[in-house]
């Protein structure tokens, strides 16, 4: 068996490196918490023994009821006025002690001590009523610090100047220490240095009378968790959680970091190889369109760093992210079967590194699968929110699913809330597909919609113009998609080229026999001219349709079309013409059309039917025989001709689109009943 060969050029390998070298610098650079367990459920690992000392997290049911029952009691901010100190101490300073001159030092040192401590007036320290002193604390902020300091601690006026004169008595006993500080007016220096403040005390309290400790209890190293086959139950999930959030968040990877390095190069290499290898079985023809290419990366790429983003600083938020637009930014550009392969390799970082991974990546599937369904049937509009609401119930439904056997963890309400955000975030976020339109030069299936409706002024004006070229095309288009469907190819990529193939023709319309019957007198505008003449004005309408395509700023796809529709072929009636007259053949490079020879599927596809359409106004014969003999000269023609060589569609796609044409010929020009004049 002759395996595939698989080869790589810079233009595939130079992108492929780059999303290789971000992936493996935006992988975590901590290890996740490696055990999946469920309440009710045995543990089916080893015994688990903590490796740290870690706080046990309370659930959100807990927090929840703790708020609603939690009675806040305000703790005083008080300030601490050094002025007030400097100010004793100037006065102590020029306080004249007389033959006590001794006094002094002590004076001054024990009043450092007092208003160390704090003093405040003799109303006291402000507290709740019913509040016990011995265990109340206040703040006191000083010098841009607050420190918190027991009521008990803290000097009222009256004691401050009692506690001064106990220091100095006791120094110095045999001193009538109260007269001497009354005399010298001591006393009167000593004031509080700690001045109330309401508004402070009334705002940090205020943002604090909610808070609520967010962990009950301590699991110490060395600790036993959970036992290999033991039930976990509700307090042994609790430790587990909690384990688990200190095990990603502080501890996590404890080996070697080039190992760990190694392992997220390794990871991202293999998430890189498949990417690859899936565009390369499925359509390997977009490693040579450098911007589906690019563009095809970049959405995996944003989509892994939203994943990552997201988990790294809010893990819950992950239900809110719309990843399904993922599948409609690709479903834009790409087939049904490249889009799901490429959005279950995007969603794959969400497996492997958020919490819920399993949960996640199954919802967003299946989401993604829905959308692009419902998408087909609801994108214009205000209907994009039925795709929204369509989304939304899905996502519901998958989690609800995983909710009922236990698997999906956290506040249920929360989740569906975010699912509804971010399923509407779908219908904010589709738009940015106009911006990627123009940033990798692509067009959308939405952009092909509205070049398909025959109201615009291009279309309107073909019709007014040539009449007969309109309904020349609009038959072309019709054949082209029932063929486009057959083989896969992009029915509404020809549909478009189909529709816009011959729009050069409206510059000179009267050239060409099925706008003949615009002519007054039915004059013919070939007559008089020579076979070289009438050759050159029917070729100029491929350069006519590209300057008109250019001044109405069409996708390059479709001026493909208009390009290639006619290939490297002649204008066969004239050329012939011209060579019965003893015409030079190697003269004859005006009757070859200079577009190139087509090189999609598409373009094959409308080449043929072009052909078709327009032979197919001078059969006679109308039988199957006819039209099968008819088809196949038409294609054997251009197949003689070379016009296939450098197109990727293969013999069996060919037959196909044959039979398909020589189906709808026969319905289109099938004989029909003629009706009995009626008999008086």
């Amino acid at each position: 068996m002759k395996l595939p060969r698989i080869t790589i050029n810079n233009r595939v390998f130079v992108p492929l490196a780059i999303l290789f070298a971000l992936l493996t610098v935006l992988f975590p650079r901590t290890a996740k918490f490696s055990y999946d367990y469920r309440k009710g459920s045995p543990w089916p690992y080893e015994t688990l023994i903590a490796q740290f000392d870690f706080p046990i997290l309370k659930t959100d049911e807990q927090i929840r009821e703790e708020r609603s029952k939690n009675k806040s009691v305000d703790i005083p901010y008080y300030r601490y006025r050094q002025e007030v100190v400097d100010n004793t101490k100037k006065g102590i300073d020029e306080a004249d002690f007389g033959k006590y001159s001794q006094l002094r030092p002590q004076v001054v040192s024990s009043l450092d001590a007092i208003y160390s401590s704090g003093v405040v007036s003799d109303e006291g320290v402000k507290i709740d009523k019913g509040e016990d002193p011995a265990t109340s604390v206040l703040y006191i902020h000083r010098e841009k610090r607050v420190s918190k300091r027991p009521v008990t601690e803290v000097f009222k006026e009256s004691e401050a100047k009692a506690r001064l004169l106990a220091d100095v008595s006791k120094k110095y006993p045999s001193v009538n220490v109260d007269s001497v500080l009354r005399s010298t007016g001591v006393y009167d220096l000593v004031n509080p240095n700690l001045e109330y403040d309401s508004r402070t005390t009334d705002l940090v309290n205020s943002e604090s009378s909610a808070q609520i400790s967010t962990t009950q209890g301590f699991v110490s190293a060395g600790q036993l968790i959970v036992s290999e086959g033991e039930i976990v139950t509700a307090e042994v999930a609790q430790m587990l959680d909690s384990y688990k959030v200190e095990y990603e968040s502080s501890m996590g990877y404890g080996g070697p970091r080039i190992l760990f390095w190694l392992g997220n190069a390794t990871i991202a290499l293999v998430l890189t190889v498949l990417l690859y290898l899936l565009t390369y079985f499925l359509n390997k023809r977009i490693f040579k369109e450098t911007n589906r290419f690019w563009y095809l990366l970049f959405i995996f790429l944003i989509t892994t760093v939203a994943t990552l983003a997201v988990n790294k600083f809010g893990p819950k938020f992950l239900y809110m992210v719309p990843f399904t637009l993922t599948a409609l930014f690709l479903e834009a550009f790409f087939k049904n079967k490249m889009n799901l392969s490429v959005c279950l390799v995007s969603f794959m970082p969400l497996l492997i590194f958020s919490n819920n991974g399993v949960v996640l990546f199954v919802m967003f599937t299946v989401a993604s699968v829905v959308a692009v369904f419902a998408f087909k049937y609801f994108n214009r509009g205000w209907q994009q929110f039925i795709t929204a609401a369509i989304v939304f119930v899905s996502l519901v439904i998958t989690y609800t699913g995983f909710r009922l056997i236990g698997m999906a963890n956290g506040d249920p309400y929360q989740a569906v809330l975010f699912m509804f955000v971010g399923s509407m975030l779908t219908v904010a976020g589709y738009p940015l597909i106009y911006l990627f339109e123009r940033m990798f030069n692509l067009v959308s299936d939405s952009r092909l919609r509205e070049l398909c409706d025959t109201n615009n002024a291009l279309l309107r004006d073909l019709e007014h113009k040539a009449p007969g070229t309109f309904q020349h095309s609009l038959q072309v288009m019709n054949m082209c998609d029932a063929a486009a469907r057959a083989i896969d190819a992009n029915a509404l990529l020809v549909r478009a080229g189909a529709l816009y193939h011959d729009i050069g023709k409206m510059q000179n319309p009267l050239c060409f026999i099925e706008n003949e019957n615009m002519s007054p007198g039915g004059a013919r505008y070939h007559e008089g001219l020579s076979a070289k003449e009438s050759a050159t004005a029917i070729i100029k309408h491929v350069s006519d349709g590209l300057e008109l395509a250019d001044k109405h700023k069409l996708p390059d796809v479709v001026k493909d079309f208009i390009r290639t529709h006619h290939g490297t072929s002649n204008t066969g009636y004239f050329y012939t013409k011209y060579l019965n007259a003893g015409g030079d053949p190697h003269d004859a490079d005006c009757f070859f059309y200079k577009g190139g020879e087509p090189r999609t599927k598409e373009q094959i596809i409308l080449m043929v039917c072009d052909s078709l359409e327009a032979a197919s106004r001078t059969l006679k014969d109308t039988s199957p025989e006819a039209f099968d003999a008819f088809v196949e000269n038409i294609v054997a023609g251009k197949m003689n001709m070379g016009q296939f060589d450098k197109a990727d569609i293969t013999i069996r796609q060919l037959n196909i689109v044959k039979e398909v044409l020589k189906n709808y010929l026969s319905q289109v020009y099938h004989e029909r009943v003629v009706y009995p004049n009626r008999q008086k």
